[in-house]
């Protein structure tokens, strides 16, 4: 019964509207491969990229784009890429992870876990991807690397994206009742 109802809800995948942040500071537009890749693959998915962006790695400008993101109506998702390693400069899943209303632990869990197994071995242990959702957005964190966005992105992004933007939006329904 259960394995019925998750067909059934990827079965009605719909068009989500997404918005990309790129954490870094080196990154130019002609230079970020990994935000291009996060816009290629949700574009041949039917997704819709509202806005792309690069941002410094700092909290403050993380932090800004994001609420930014969050508070316009007409962004369901954001996905950002970079700023997630464990130097000290790395701020990205900090300054998320305290922005969130609620977490989705498996998302990073699933991404170490699949990580270590298709890909870079023991040195996942030190690979940190956060998910969540802040008020109705939807927010998904994984690391530069494009390697490692073609994983999040394949694996555990693009397959489940319709369906939590879906729950999340069922929330904001019965609210408005």
């Amino acid at each position: 019964m259960l394995g019925m109802s998750v067909h059934s809800h990827k079965s009605r995948k719909k068009s989500v509207a997404c918005m990309i942040l790129t954490i870094s500071d080196t990154r130019a537009s002609s230079t970020d491969k990994s935000g291009n890749l996060m816009v290629e693959r949700l574009e041949k998915e039917g997704h819709r990229v509202i806005k792309k962006e690069i941002v410094s790695d700092d909290v403050k400008a993380i932090q800004r784009s994001v609420s930014e993101g969050c508070e316009s109506p007409e962004v369901d998702v954001i996905l950002t890429n970079g700023g997630t390693g464990i130097s000290f400069r790395d701020v990205t899943i900090e300054t998320i992870r305290n922005m969130l209303d609620k977490e989705i632990p498996g998302f990073g869990e699933l991404f170490r876990m699949l990580s270590y197994q298709e890909d870079i071995g023991s040195a996942a242990m030190m690979s940190r991807a956060v998910a969540g959702v802040i008020h109705h957005t939807a927010i998904f964190a994984t690391p530069g690397s494009s390697g490692a966005v073609k994983l999040a992105m394949n694996k555990l992004i693009l397959p489940e994206l319709s369906h939590v933007v879906t729950e999340i939006k069922k929330d904001l329904t019965t609210e408005e009742k």
